[in-house]
């Protein structure tokens, strides 16, 4: 009598955009192994949208999407769990819950905010979370006028470990609400970044573009200065202090803090080290994909929801293979695709090795970007 085939066992860690993209690639490409994924809830937190929570055009139940049904479509067993740790070569992880053993794994849990900087209590890290854009709401619906500084800075330990698109949207997203209310004028709006071209990675085009606008907006700058700490009503840089009633900040990127009680390979910068197929370089069937991860490539490669996707299918296509004792042989592409959106319109961005297309600001761009989250949404709503 023949044995029975035992289905492989994979591990996934997350449920964010990384994570449940190699869910979905894993099912397409016909694996039958089971799934378990790893994460607090069962919900995506779509926080691209998060952007337009600060006006009202989307609330926070718009952006959390539960995955009980996506979870049964796809035959995968949630843990309700926070990874703290991996044994056995990342055989065996180590969670809230308990150990889960497994024959492979993915990494897809994120990075963390570097939140070092002396009195950063003080500011409202807005891509934090859905609650972190509810409370600027409430702060925007309490304030009857006042300085509003907005910035953004890097890991310089890694400096492409940075997410400075949501904060350029924010800041000109505020800015038009502002406006559509008729009360812009009770309002200062300062950016500030300790680099002289913030948003550098998205090509001198556009930070040419960005500055221009806010220009045209009347928002204030400071740029190139180091910054030295927060206070409650102001932001306090080596070349001077930005007055502010509030501060918008966000932080540098690192690698989660569980990922210390790891022998994991690290970056400088402290994420997982990986390699162009997303593996991790000693560990067999072990790989990371998303802003966990630390991957070959230019220094503009952005730590966005679409690059984790692309290197979510590498990594699933790439694990296929090594569970079917093939050789691996698929990289990820290296592209930035974003469109910068102001509540009323938007610019978009695209980026690869060869070339970097900007095209001007517009209406259409905005409601493209709505279509792209409701079609985005919708395969596991």
């Amino acid at each position: 009598m023949t044995r029975a085939h035992k289905p492989h066992h994979i591990g996934i860690i997350g449920s964010g955009f990384g994570a449940l993209t190699t869910v979905r690639e894993l099912r397409r490409l016909g694996t039958d192994a089971e799934i378990t994924l790893i994460a607090p809830q069962p919900e995506l937190h779509y926080l691209p949208g998060s952007i337009w929570i600060p006006s009202g055009l989307r609330c926070g139940e718009d952006l959390r999407v539960p995955l009980e049904s996506f979870f049964r479509r796809m035959s995968v067993r949630h843990v309700a769990a926070e990874a703290i740790g991996l044994v056995a070569d990342g055989r065996r992880i180590v969670t809230s819950a308990g150990d889960i053993d497994t024959d492979a794994l993915v990494i897809a849990c994120g990075a963390r905010y570097i939140k070092k900087l002396p009195g950063i209590e003080h500011a409202i890290i807005p891509c934090q979370g859905i609650a972190a854009a509810e409370s600027i709401r409430q702060r925007l619906i309490a304030m009857a006028a006042g300085t509003i500084a907005m910035g953004f800075a890097g890991n310089p330990n890694e400096p492409a470990a940075v997410r400075g698109g949501p904060m350029f949207e924010f800041l000109f997203g505020i800015d038009q609400q502002l406006r559509n209310e008729r009360r812009r004028d009770r309002f200062k709006l300062v950016f500030f970044s300790p680099a002289a071209q913030p948003g550098a990675r998205l090509g001198e085009k556009a930070v040419a573009g960005l500055l221009k606008r806010m220009q045209q907006c009347g928002i204030a700058t400071h740029l190139g200065h180091k910054l030295v700490r927060f206070e409650s009503d102001k932001v306090v840089t080596e070349d001077g202090e930005v007055a502010a009633d509030l501060i918008l900040f966000m932080p540098g990127l690192t690698g989660p803090g569980w990922l210390d009680a790891t022998s994991l390979p690290r970056s400088p910068g402290g994420f997982i080290q990986a390699d162009a197929h997303c593996r991790v370089p000693g560990l067999e069937r072990v790989y990371a994909v998303g802003d966990v991860g630390s991957f070959p490539g230019p220094d503009w490669m952005p730590k966005q929801a679409h690059m984790a996707d692309l290197q979510a299918a590498a990594a699933a296509r790439n694990l296929s293979e090594e569970l079917a004792g093939r050789p691996l042989g698929h990289g990820f592409k290296v592209e930035m695709s974003c469109i910068i959106d102001d509540l009323a319109c938007g610019t978009l961005v695209l980026r690869n090795e060869k070339r970097t297309i900007v095209v001007p600001r517009s209406r259409a761009l905005h409601w493209a970007k709505r279509f792209y989250e409701w079609n985005y949404l919708r395969q596991y709503r």
